[in-house]
């Protein structure tokens, strides 16, 4: 379950977007009749033109309250579905966790979308001038969808970690709709000589892909994620395309260059195509080596035989 809290100035706005039927602005049809269904009504009744007049005479016992309005939205997954008994009860405990129960609010049913979800609206200023406080609600309503899921046995939801304590916040977390969004990518990328590729075969595992300054997935239970959520920013995909296509172009321009396919492994560097070119490499090698050894000058000492040799003639020097 996910839960939206916002405050608000008007109950008209409010209360009419709550009950009125949905409204296609191009041509001004109804898109869908009966989309709001009333759950319960809470110190309050009848129509939305009762309905906003009772809210806002309650409102005048506390007029330096500018936002009286408490707006709480609660969505089920997609495939969930709980009756209408459920629903009140949920409804009824949503204000006793926020501390209105004694407070006008309507509950209300929406229909419009492929997701059970719930609309409460309620006065922020009681019969007795109090107020509601709005202090931690993120928190507070984030909490609460915890606690119903459950009591009720819906899909878990992981709460953002600004809420939770020093220590659960250290705790490695594992969201299995991102690992598995994650694979996705890495096996698309994989399989993607560009930007097209890989959208298309993205669009193959069933994601609807959002690509705008940055890049989101959709998957069949229309959840949105992030491509920054799981490490794959639109700029990072794009890096990693171009660095591919660099590579494919570079093992082309060697195997034209060889005239011969190089092997799949290909990275870089000039492979040999086989162990038996290896070995003729090697023994071309050796028997160069060979060859310059046998070519070398070979130094020749000086040996004549003692007779030959001339003897050194003994200076005449003056005797005195």
């Amino acid at each position: 379950m996910i839960g939206k809290i916002t405050i608000g100035k008007s109950f008209r706005g409010c209360i009419l977007y709550c009950l009125n039927d949905k409204i296609q602005r191009e041509n001004q049809e109804e898109m869908m009749k009966n989309r709001a269904e009333v759950l319960l009504f809470n110190k309050c009744y009848g129509n939305q033109k009762e309905l906003i007049q009772q809210f806002n005479e309650v409102r005048q016992l506390n007029t330096k309250l500018s936002k009286p309005v408490l707006h709480i939205t609660l969505s089920l997954a997609p495939g969930e579905k709980l009756a209408n008994n459920k629903l009140m009860e949920i409804c009824e405990s949503c204000a006793k966790d926020f501390g209105f129960e004694n407070n006008q609010f309507v509950a209300i049913n929406h229909k419009d979308t492929g997701h059970q979800h719930l609309h409460i609206v309620a006065n922020r200023i009681g019969f007795d001038k109090k107020t509601v406080s709005d202090s931690n609600n993120y928190k507070k309503i984030a909490n609460f969808c915890r606690k119903i899921e459950l009591q009720y046995e819906l899909q878990q939801v992981l709460n953002p970690k600004k809420f939770l304590s020093q220590e659960m916040r250290l705790r490695p977390r594992s969201d299995s709709r991102k690992e598995l969004l994650k694979a996705c990518i890495k096996n698309a990328l994989n399989q993607s000589k560009n930007y097209a590729e890989f959208e298309e075969k993205m669009k193959a595992k069933g994601y609807q892909v959002v690509k705008g300054r940055g890049i989101s997935f959709i998957d069949n239970k229309k959840v949105k994620v992030k491509g920054s959520e799981v490490n794959f920013s639109l700029q990072n995909i794009e890096r990693m395309l171009q660095k591919k296509l660099i590579l494919e172009l570079k093992k082309e321009k060697v195997q034209s260059l060889l005239g011969r396919e190089l092997p799949r492994s290909y990275g870089g560097q000039l492979l040999c195509k086989n162990k038996e070119d290896q070995h003729k490499r090697d023994e071309k090698k050796e028997f160069a080596q060979h060859l310059n050894n046998l070519m070398k000058p070979e130094k020749i000492h000086d040996q004549l035989e003692p007779a030959l040799l001339k003897k050194k003639k003994k200076s005449r020097g003056l005797h005195l």
